[in-house]
Order: structure tokens, then C-alpha cells, then sequence
């Protein structure tokens, strides 16, 4: 789950991350199918039961979205931990674990990639090499 309508504002890694999961490869069960309803919680909860990554990356558009959209507090590390129980991991754009940042304000933002552990893997490949 990503907004594709950011695609013109997003940094480099974000594109060429997304393009490789448009890419066809059977082996690794590429293309995924792209979905994103605009609600982080079910965006999360399709991607929980169906498998798959949401990723909400900071982007060139404002200054306000460079550190991120989502709240830390209460929107990406609740979310964080209820997938590190499922398995999963969830992690920054710039590859931090979600639940390892100590907050330094009450509505601190930061980007989110949060998925199946295999797919927030991929794309820590892709953010930070």
C-alpha cells in the first residue's frame, strides 16, 4: 500500500523500490498488486490478514512531510508493535526501527515501511543499501 500520487515528489530509493514490485518475477511472486485505501489502519489490517507492505516514505512535496506524515506516538509505533507480534517489522525510510526511536516531541512525524518481515527486508535494501 503506497500513494502512488506522491510518485513525482518521492526520493529515488522510494521509486525504484516501488518499480521493483511492479516488476514481473513468478519466483518471487512479483508484480504485487498495488492497494491503498488512504487509511492507515486498513491499509495495515488488509496487509496484515493478506500479507504485504504499507509504506507512507517522506517526500519533496512540503517541508512539512520531510521528516514524515505519521505520528510516532500514536499512529507508527502502535501500529510497529502489533507487527513485530505478528512477525512482521516496521521500520523508517531511512532504515530505523520503528520501535527503537526515542520521541523527542508528543506529535513527532516520521515515514513508515511496515509489513511481512521478508518484504520491510527487501525494502531496507533498496532505503539504505
Amino acid at each position: 500500500s503506497v500513494n502512488e500520487a506522491y510518485t513525482n515528489y518521492w526520493f529515488e530509493a522510494t521509486r525504484r523500490y516501488v518499480s521493483y514490485l511492479k516488476e514481473i518475477d513468478r519466483e518471487s511472486g512479483r508484480p504485487y498488486s498495488l492497494r491503498y485505501i488512504g487509511s492507515l489502519v486498513a491499509d495495515f489490517h488488509r496487509n496484515l490478514i493478506s500479507g504485504g507492505i504499507f509504506l507512507y516514505p517522506r517526500d519533496k512535496k512540503s517541508a512539512e512531510k520531510s521528516e514524515g506524515k505519521l505520528r510516532l506516538l500514536y499512529e507508527a509505533a502502535p501500529m510497529a508493535m502489533l507487527v513485530k507480534e505478528a512477525g512482521g517489522l516496521a521500520m523508517t525510510d531511512d532504515g530505523r526501527d520503528i520501535l527503537e526511536i526515542e520521541p523527542t516531541r508528543l506529535h513527532q512525524r516520521v515515514p513508515l515501511i511496515i509489513g511481512n518481515r521478508k518484504d520491510v527486508e527487501m525494502a531496507r535494501s533498496f532505503f539504505v543499501g
